[in-house]
Formats: C-alpha cells, sequence, structure tokens
C-alpha cells in the first residue's frame, strides 16, 4: 500500500493547472501548463491517496484492466521506471488515454464512495510523460520470427495496439492506412489542444523501431492509383485486421440540411488538424467571424468549440436535446457505474454558450442558398422518445452549423463487400467470440466493430483481436486479451 493514511492526509484532488484561457486560444498548444520536476509531488500525493483496495473496482472500470493500485504504489515511493514497466504491462499507449480517455476508472474509484476519488488519469499521464523524458521507452523487439505476415487496415488507436501486439509476437505486420499521415482520429479528429501529434508521432517511432511497417495513401480495396486490391491483400497477407473505425456520422434530417454552411463536425475537424500540420487545404471551412451552432453536446461537440473558439468565430453555441445532466451523482446512477454529470472541460471553460433540451427543426436559408439561421424548440419526453415541443420555436443566428451528433457505423466504400464482411443492422462488422468475422482470416477490433466509443476501449480491443489473430496462426497465443467481445472488462 502507498501511503496507509494517504486518502485521510490528503482530501483534495490536485489536478495539474491549466494555461489561462487568453493565452491558450492564441494557440493551438495543450491547455494545460509545462509539467515541471516540482508537479510531480503533487502527482505522488495523489497517489499516496490510492488506498490499495481489497477489491479494486478502478480494475472493473478499466476495459484495459489496468494494474492502478500498483502503479500509484510504485509512483508514491518514487519508482517511477517500474511504474511506467506496470503501467505498459496492460496499455500499449497511456498517453492517448490519459489525455483523451474519460477516465471511467475514476468514477470506479471505491475513495469516490465518500470523497474526491484518485487523479488516476493525471497519474497516468505524469508516468509515460515521464518514462519518454528519462527515455524509458525503448523498443520492444520480438524473440523470433514466425513467417506469418498480417495487414492491420486502419491506424487508429485499435489498429495501432493489434500492430504493437502482432509485431512483437514474431508476425510480420504491415498497416495500412487510406490517410497521408498515420494515426486515424488521434491524427485527424481529436484537436492538437488535447492531444499534440508529437505524442503519436514518437510513439510511431518506436512501432518503426519494433519491426511494423507502415503504407499510406493506401486505399484497400480500391482501384484507383495507390490501391491495393483485395486479391492482392489475400495473396500477401495470411490474416487481415479490420480496424477502420467508424466514421459515418449520424444525419440530421430536418428542412434546409443541404445549405451551404452545414457540415458535419468530424470534416471540420479534420480540416482545421490538417491546417494547424500547415497542410494546403482548398476552400476549408472556417469559423473565423461566424455564428456558430454546435449540435451535440459530447466530446465531439466540445472540440468543435475549442477549434471555432481559436478560429475566432464571432459567437458559439452548443445544443443538446436532452436534460443538463446533474452536477453529481445521484439515485440513478449509484457508485461505481460511470455517471453521466455536467462537465465544464477546457473548451467550455474558454466561452461559448451551451443550450439544454434543445431539438432541432430545421435551418433558415437564404437566396444564395446558405444558411443563416437554426430553428430549435424545447425538447419533450413524450412515448419514450424526445419530441419537440410544439409553439416552443425560436431561431438562432448560424452561418456555420457543426453537426457533432455521433457515428453509426463502418464505412462502407466496396472494401467490405469485396471481402464478404457481413454488417449488423447498425452498420458495424458481425464478429464472433474470437474477433473472426464472416470472411475467412479477416478480423476485426475498435469502432468498425463496436460502434462509436471510448479510445481505451479500442486499445483493449486491438490487444485481444492481437491475441485472437496470434492464436489462429500459431495455435497458441501469450498475449492477453482483456476483454472478449459481449463481455464486461476485466482484469488482466
Amino acid at each position: 500500500m502507498a501511503d496507509p493514511r494517504g486518502f485521510l492526509r490528503y482530501r483534495d484532488r490536485e489536478l495539474p493547472t491549466r494555461r489561462p484561457v487568453p493565452v491558450r486560444l492564441m494557440d493551438w498548444r495543450e491547455v494545460y501548463e509545462a509539467r515541471e520536476k516540482g508537479t510531480l509531488d503533487v502527482v505522488s500525493r495523489q497517489a499516496g491517496r490510492c488506498m490499495n483496495c481489497g477489491i479494486p473496482f478502478c480494475h472493473q472500470g478499466c476495459p484495459l484492466g489496468n494494474l492502478i493500485p500498483e502503479w500509484n504504489d510504485l509512483v508514491y515511493r518514487d519508482d517511477w521506471r517500474e511504474a511506467s514497466e506496470r503501467l505498459h504491462a496492460t496499455n500499449n499507449f497511456p498517453e492517448f488515454t490519459g489525455r483523451a480517455c474519460p477516465a471511467p476508472c475514476e468514477s470506479s474509484c471505491v475513495l469516490g464512495i465518500n470523497q474526491p476519488p484518485v487523479t488516476i488519469k493525471n497519474v497516468e499521464v505524469s508516468i509515460i510523460d515521464r518514462a519518454f523524458e528519462e527515455g524509458w521507452v525503448e523498443p520492444v523487439e520480438p524473440a523470433r520470427q514466425t513467417g506469418r505476415a498480417v495487414a492491420v487496415v486502419g491506424s487508429g488507436p485499435a489498429g495501432l495496439a493489434a500492430a504493437q501486439q502482432l509485431t512483437r509476437a514474431g508476425h510480420s505486420v504491415v498497416v495500412l492506412e487510406r490517410d497521408d499521415r498515420l494515426g486515424g482520429l488521434l491524427r485527424y479528429g481529436i484537436p492538437e489542444f488535447k492531444l499534440e501529434k508529437r505524442h503519436v508521432d514518437r510513439r510511431l517511432q518506436q512501432l518503426r523501431a519494433e519491426g511494423t511497417r507502415f503504407r499510406t495513401g493506401v486505399e484497400v480495396g480500391g482501384t484507383g492509383e495507390g490501391a491495393l486490391s483485395v486479391e492482392d491483400l489475400r495473396s500477401r497477407f495470411d490474416a487481415v485486421v479490420l480496424a477502420t473505425g467508424a466514421s459515418v456520422p449520424r444525419e440530421l434530417a430536418v428542412p434546409g440540411r443541404e445549405a451551404v454552411g452545414i457540415h458535419p463536425a468530424m470534416e471540420y475537424l479534420t480540416q482545421a488538424n490538417r491546417l494547424v500540420e500547415g497542410d494546403w487545404v482548398a476552400d476549408p471551412i472556417s469559423a473565423e467571424g461566424k455564428d456558430v451552432v454546435i449540435i451535440g453536446g459530447g466530446d465531439t461537440g466540445a472540440d468543435c468549440l475549442g477549434t471555432a473558439l481559436r478560429q475566432g468565430a464571432r459567437s458559439v453555441t452548443t445544443l443538446a436535446i436532452g436534460n443538463q445532466p446533474p452536477a453529481e451523482r445521484d439515485e440513478s446512477q449509484p457508485w461505481p457505474t460511470h455517471p453521466v454529470l455536467f462537465e465544464v472541460s477546457a473548451a467550455h471553460e474558454e466561452g461559448g454558450d451551451r443550450s439544454f433540451l434543445a431539438s432541432t427543426t430545421g435551418f433558415e436559408v437564404d437566396d444564395a442558398g446558405a444558411v443563416t439561421g437554426l430553428k430549435v424548440s424545447r425538447t419533450q419526453y413524450r412515448d419514450g422518445g424526445r419530441l419537440p415541443t410544439p409553439g416552443t420555436e425560436t431561431v438562432l443566428p448560424a452561418t456555420l452549423v457543426l453537426i457533432a451528433m455521433g457515428f453509426t457505423g463502418a464505412r462502407e466504400d466496396g472494401l467490405l463487400s469485396s471481402l464478404g464482411v457481413d454488417l449488423t443492422a447498425r452498420g458495424t462488422i458481425v464478429h464472433d467470440e474470437q474477433w473472426s468475422t464472416s470472411a475467412p482470416d479477416v478480423f476485426t477490433a475498435g469502432d468498425c466493430a463496436r460502434g462509436q466509443s471510448l479510445i481505451v476501449w479500442a486499445i483493449a480491443e486491438g490487444r485481444a483481436c492481437a491475441a485472437a489473430v496470434d492464436r489462429h496462426l500459431t495455435g497458441s497465443s501469450s498475449l492477453p486479451a482483456p476483454v472478449s467481445p459481449g463481455e464486461k472488462p476485466v482484469a488482466v
């Protein structure tokens, strides 16, 4: 146990300081102050609050089964290098989860029954950042080569986790990415102020050093320049892992949707990330000087908010169709469930208005076909659904509307049908308990199989899928499999 009286001595949560709002709105750097040596004392105190519970429910809350009490104890004892080893034992990319995961582990923290929970997420990211700074993160080369080749289609967190695990098992792994850069949503879906891309690049260096190969600009199943046909895919590889994500946006079927100036959120965020990378973008979507309305109150909506404010929007309003969540747990969300609470993220702290019980009923469009306003009514709950209340409609000024209502499933662009992969009614890839699809030697993991979910689930499924592929190719596997399809997370 770290500090037997730590949870009594240090009762408050201490989190890293965010840079002043006027300062951080002037750039795209991460919102937190740079970590200094002295701030690690705060992290150690928070790690010391961990009670080393007889039944650590934080394990249950984490799909990866992270060994949280173990690395809390090691941090408290100032053994950061061993803490990094224990952290990497269950998580390939803690620098991603430590920044972009909503931390269901903290909701399950036993201390959270009657005190603020341990700052698990901040301890995690502090460990991995120090590990990189000290040079402790090194390539893990395979002990043997199996002679088997695996293609991983997609370079998001699920694909990268599967690729790293399979490479370490001794397989020859090639990651095929349609975009010009690697990382999937890590690269183009999450803004720089939330996850600086240098963190993605330095992890990719490790994967390359271990032997994983990467090809960008490859349209698997396509016919154009740089495409790789399904026939070539099958002839070159013994197994295929589909980790293409859930990139089909949920649509809003209301009058005026076809107007100029209404875009899916991910189209907007992708362009913004490309501009930050220094790319030239033809006719980019910009919020500069515009009245922006974001439909959807989740993480993607918050990402759009922070991006629009940095681009110089005149006003930004975020609409959520449901009730404003409570500020604290209520009886309907008992510990250790992950509650839906009213949160003020870094982006919400920076500006903009938030409106709840807001149902979009249509758009106002000018003679040139551009959006000028958004019609919104108060939401009512009726017959198990959420409907606009008649007679409550108002119009919000809007010259840029971003639809951040989530995603429905995997994009069917010919690859899945060519492979013979079946889809569910939701548009996700059908798979069995061994992550195997309806096509022989083809496996799947991540959002394309699960539907839109958390980055921690993507990594967990990538690891589990890798173990299944390894077992399929060699008859057995020593790779950990933290989760199985349809099962709750378990500790590894």
